[in-house]
């Protein structure tokens, strides 16, 4: 059996994460803060209530990993923050902030599952996500901009440190997603409309736009890939259209 390790798996992209997982044959294990929410989400999956942006939160995950000898072939770590604001009216808290839930659990997440592969003598795959943000400057996103290039650094460090034991470091950039995280963004016509402009193929993510990503990286046909940043951005970060 190959078990997928989803962590945020009760947000939009996680639950895309999940749901295509399980019809591609993997056994997801869905990881989120509420057991409620999780069991109302995936009531046939495996489920493991945890803030993973703790230390303790992580060793309860792989410790319940090991207590039912589960070895994920692939870790989608789904956790994160899409805060935006002001510089000048935010606060070094915010920043911590930022950086706990989207750079300390990522950093947490890999250690604790990259050593379990190591004692196991395997190889495997972590998915990490960072945001269109971190690759192009977008006003008002400075403390996410700084989170997630922590993410992508991060990740291409360790790629480099595994890359002998077989384990793969890879990171989703996505542009704006339609999910609760960013209801507020998408909420009113003209805003929406906005942001669809943006981008060069029209429109904002679905969540499985994303989710198609990550499952191709948790997955062996991506397994000569590792050290690379994905954009799924509608082509955001990359180029700009003729003006018509």
């Amino acid at each position: 059996m190959s078990y997928l390790l989803i962590t945020g798996a009760s947000g939009g992209i996680g639950q895309a994460v999940a749901r295509l997982g399980a019809s591609r044959g993997f056994d997801p294990i869905c990881v989120g803060r509420s057991d409620e929410r999780l069991a109302d989400l995936f009531p046939g999956f495996r489920r493991l209530r945890a803030d993973v942006s703790t230390e303790e939160g992580v060793e309860a995950v792989f410790s319940a990993l090991e207590a039912a000898d589960i070895v994920p072939q692939a870790l989608v770590h789904c956790v994160g923050s899409a805060r935006a604001g002001s510089l000048e009216r935010a606060r070094l808290e915010d920043l911590a902030e930022a950086l706990r839930i989207n750079l300390h659990s990522a950093f947490l997440m890999s250690r604790q599952y990259a050593a379990l592969l190591r004692r196991r003598v395997l190889p495997g795959s972590v998915v990490l996500f960072s945001s269109v943000v971190a690759r192009i400057g977008v006003a008002q996103h400075e403390l996410i901009a700084a989170a997630k290039a922590g993410v992508e650094g991060f990740a291409l460090s360790a790629a480099a440190s595994h890359a002998e034991q077989g384990v793969r470091f890879n990171v989703v950039a996505p542009g704006l997603t339609e999910t609760p995280l960013t209801q507020k963004i998408l909420a009113g016509g003209a805003a929406r409309a906005a942001a669809e402009r943006q981008y060069p193929l029209r429109g904002v993510n679905q969540p499985g736009d994303v989710a198609e990503a990550a499952l191709w990286l948790a997955s062996p046909q991506s397994s000569r890939v590792t050290g690379q940043v994905i954009g799924v951005d509608g082509g955001f970060s990359r180029i700009r259209p003729l003006v018509r």
